[in-house]
């Protein structure tokens, strides 16, 4: 699937870069002075400066050789399991557990429905710093879901309950929320429309492929409902929404970019306000209520303006970096695993952006931009990841090239193995056999994720051994790669079996997909050393005291 932009985490506040452990040596930050100086309120009161205080010593806990993480609770289901900002939604969203407490405590569940009313999908919205608000309850996070009757609801994440609900169309199934913008406006995408076997058979062609609808979010409030239809667009396989961008996709590769904004201008048939009267073909009704719903609304019947077009393998697609980048995969099969890194404004090739790593592996390597917004770029294969800067060439401002920042490996044997073959004369013949670089029996990197806040890369290396698979979840430093906390995970890891890890300041999450729809969920909790902690304790307060006597004094 393309995407226009990075995940990018909108408002994410990190620890400062000094708080990285660098190559070199340097003098650890000291946790017990820290929490004296802020309780003293030696640190200014700018905004954000004290989150990112407290973010930089649960960072040095989090990293400190005594600390362990401890497997607190498991359990299992035969729904889907999801995690949002310490929140764990179970029965397709209806039951939502804290993440927190050391044994599931429940926050809510809503009352049961049948299967054809469950929740499909859903975003997790938190509330706009500096906007002023109708509701109190709007300056709380709330869910947005979508059902399998095209219902567009917004849901408490405190209890539970239904703060706005809206009634999307009868004339096609929505099926998968995404963010336009990310917590501002979000595109409701149906599902493909299909003709079927005794249309096909008597020649009758689908023409509308699917439907988008547009949302902001708070207030909620409408922009429109845009078809995507063959006619228009020729023989499209995809489309989506991100960053105003519409994307259009194809079979052949080829991608193509329009701009949403524009499309709305120029197609727009009616402007529909939700909870208003609407006259539609004939029929009267009010918009976002059943049965009348939200009419489609933007019709194009002639190509809209081209802002970019570009092919690539699989329509893999992605924009970043500083200055604008993308990175494609050229359009012939035997270039899969080969990733050109191009410049956005002429389509030229950066230096050394060619980027291919020489692995043998049944799982191909992937690409894609740091979620850190630092402009850089992670290249993951079965046993390495590859941190790539982006940086203008010397006495060439207008041409970038690609470095490496730094590289993390697994920790691995000799890969060559010597067999002994005997010919039918006796003879003994040596040779060399090379394993696939994803062998099970060698370690392998399955997940690397971001930890913006704690500003960590997290890596899952996962080895196979005797008849089981063992994983481990290391923390490495953002800046420099260096390997700061390796935590083992007590479950065994079945690389057949689909996985989600979390990391979320202390928590580590496991989510476990095994056939015939059993899911389980693996919940670790951060643990300090008792005895450290005392002592630490001790000395806080034997600094605090000798700070009080002095301005007694």
């Amino acid at each position: 699937m393309a995407t226009v932009v990075p995940r990018r985490t909108e408002g994410a506040l990190g620890p400062p870069r000094s708080a990285c452990v660098p190559t070199g040596s340097t003098r650890k930050p000291n946790v017990c002075l820290r929490l004296s100086r802020r309780a003293l309120g030696f640190f200014a009161r700018d905004a954000g400066v004290g989150l990112r205080t407290n973010l930089s010593i649960l960072r040095e806990l989090v990293c400190q050789e005594s600390t362990t993480f401890k497997n607190v609770w498991t359990t299992h289901s035969k729904t889907p399991i999801a995690y949002e900002r310490g929140r764990i939604y179970f029965n397709n969203y209806r039951c939502c557990v804290s993440s927190v407490a050391t044994e599931p405590r429940k926050l809510y569940e809503m009352p049961k429905c049948p299967k054809s009313e469950k929740i499909e999908d859903a975003l997790l919205w938190e509330c706009p710093v500096g906007e002023v608000l109708a509701k109190p309850s709007d300056y709380k996070s709330s869910l947005i879901a979508l059902t399998a009757h095209n219902w567009l609801l917004r849901i408490s994440t405190a209890t539970g309950k239904i703060l706005e609900e809206v009634y999307l169309a009868s004339y096609c199934k929505f099926r998968y929320l995404s963010w336009d913008t990310p917590q501002e406006v979000i595109a409701v995408k149906s599902a493909q429309n299909k003709s079927s076997a005794v249309a096909r058979q008597a020649g009758i062609q689908q023409s509308v492929l699917l439907y988008l609808a547009v949302f902001h979010v708070l207030p909620f409030s409408l922009i429109g409902i845009l078809e995507i239809n063959k006619k228009i667009f020729g023989n499209v396989t995809d489309a989506t929404l991100s960053h105003g961008i519409l994307i259009v996709m194809y079979s052949s590769g080829l991608i193509r970019l329009y701009s949403f904004q524009a499309i709305t201008e120029q197609f727009m048939q009616q402007k529909l306000d939700l909870g208003c009267a609407c006259r539609w073909g004939g029929t009267t009704g009010t918009v976002g209520e059943a049965p009348f719903g939200i009419p489609c609304n933007i019709k194009i019947t002639d190509l809209p303006p081209l802002l970019f077009e570009v092919s690539s393998l699989e329509n893999a697609f992605q924009i970043g970096g500083h200055p604008w980048h993308y990175i494609i995969t050229p359009n012939k099969k035997k270039q899969k695993g080969v990733f050109h890194i191009c410049a956005l404004k002429d389509n030229s090739l950066a230096k050394n952006g060619i980027q291919e790593m020489e692995c043998c592996s049944l799982e191909s390597d992937w690409i894609y931009f740091h979620p850190d917004a630092s402009g850089r770029i992670i290249h993951v294969g079965p046993d390495q990841v590859k941190i790539l800067k982006l940086s203008e060439v010397e006495n060439n401002s207008s041409q970038h090239q690609i470095s490496e920042d730094f590289v993390i490996w697994a920790n691995r044997e000799n890969k060559n193995e010597n067999l002994f073959t005997v010919t039918a004369s006796g003879r003994v013949v040596k040779r060399n056999v090379n394993l696939l670089d994803d062998d099970p029996e060698q370690e392998t990197f399955k997940i690397v994720n971001y930890e913006d806040e704690l500003d960590l890369l997290s890596l899952v290396a996962v080895t196979q051994i005797d008849a089981e698979g063992r994983a481990r979840l290391d923390f490495h430093c953002n800046e420099h790669g260096t390997l700061l906390k390796s935590i083992p995970l007590v479950e065994s890891w079945d690389v057949t079996y689909s996985h989600e890890v979390y990391f979320d300041r202390d928590l580590v999450l496991h989510i476990e997909q095994k056939p015939n729809r059993v899911f389980s969920l693996y919940v670790y909790q951060m643990i300090c050393d008792p005895g450290e902690e005392e002592e630490e304790a001790e000395a806080v307060e034997e600094i605090l005291n000798r700070s009080c006597s002095k301005k007694v004094r």
